[in-house]
């Protein structure tokens, strides 16, 4: 006998649990349940708390031999035709994870911050999160109104690096007197009258780094708040940088520096 004939297996479309695993696609039902979804088998190998494993059935087996998935009591197997439904992914290895959300407030913040101001691209905010690791900062605050980041789409680009980040949504005044009453080198990405090269910044023992709207740029408020204008310098004939792109010369650029303070 399956050992997961031991469990319930749910199997129908109005399961509950199995209605708020659709409504979690929706940024409004993760915010009232503080919960995300992350899939794919790598975050079996992640040695982070989750809150309940969903297995498709047909993928039960594997899993249960491999990791030995029916030793935990949070686990929920969905019959193949419901998994199908809630899953984000075009080849989904099956397996689903229930997490809680960072509810870290902007006064949990210690050290260098990354700010991100209205950044609306799923990928770009992935991207930058992986990047922000890879360069060891582990600060994050989102303007209110950007990217939520635990989207699907977010969520699958961090590869787990979302786990990682002390992760912070706020509105722009928040941000600023946070950054003031802690005495904050406040470094905004900006083509300005007075922008200088990233590579002549002088650091200081706190730093924020700034960086904005795929379109629109850092917002004129966060400039006008800043107390350096950066720009890296651009050989060809090109316009700008993708912003993910920018962040992360921008980050490893500000690492060298900090690595010799």
């Amino acid at each position: 006998m399956k050992k997961y004939k031991m469990r319930d297996v749910i199997a129908s479309p109005d399961n509950k649990f199995y209605k708020l695993l659709k409504k979690l696609d929706k940024k409004k039902y993760r915010d009232e349940n503080s919960i995300f979804k992350a899939e794919g088998e790598k975050f079996l190998n992640e040695n982070i708390n989750f809150n309940k494993i969903i297995v498709k059935e047909s993928k039960f087996e594997y899993f249960d031999e491999k990791y030995e998935i029916s030793r935990h009591d949070n686990l929920t197997i969905l019959k193949d035709n419901l998994f199908d439904e809630v899953s984000t992914q075009e080849n989904s290895q099956g397996i689903i994870f229930l997490y809680s959300k960072n509810l870290n407030t902007i006064e949990d913040i210690k050290g260098d911050v990354v700010i991100l101001d209205d950044i609306q691209d799923p990928g770009n905010a992935g991207t930058i999160i992986r990047t922000m690791i890879a360069a060891n900062f582990q600060n994050l605050i989102l303007t209110k109104g950007s990217v939520d980041v635990y989207n699907p789409k977010t969520v699958r680009a961090t590869m787990s690096g979302i786990f990682k980040l002390n992760i912070i949504y706020e509105t722009p005044e928040k941000i600023v007197e946070f950054l003031n009453n802690k005495n904050y080198l406040k470094i905004a990405t900006a083509l300005h009258e007075d922008s200088i090269f990233y590579e002549k910044i002088e650091l200081r023992e706190n730093n924020a780094f700034i960086f904005g709207h795929e379109g629109g740029g850092v917002s004129d408020y966060l400039i006008e708040n800043s107390d350096i204008k950066a720009i890296i310098p651009i050989y060809g004939n090109i316009e700008s940088l993708n912003v993910s792109v920018a962040t992360g010369i921008f980050l490893y650029k500000m690492r060298e520096k900090l690595q010799g303070l």
